[in-house]
């Protein structure tokens, strides 16, 4: 917006106000987006943490088995 010299001092400042307006919306929105967009991103790790977190258990139940009829067969 072009600043107009022939305009009052109270229109420039309710200008001014406007576009401080505009522009701590638009902040807000971004703000809003990237919240979600991050949680659901940690909601994404913290599912994938938690099947790795599984896999490995599992992978650790099964070595042990075998290492307990191991010394059962021996």
């Amino acid at each position: 917006m072009l600043f107009n010299p022939l305009c009052s001092a109270a229109a420039a400042k309710i200008v001014a106000l406007k576009a401080t307006v505009m522009l701590l919306l638009t902040l807000l929105i971004k703000a809003k987006i990237r919240i979600t967009a991050f949680s659901a991103l940690g909601a994404l790790l913290l599912l994938l943490q938690t099947l790795v977190f599984l896999a490995v258990v599992t992978a650790g139940v099964g070595v042990y088995a075998l290492q307990q009829r191991k010394t059962v067969a021996a």
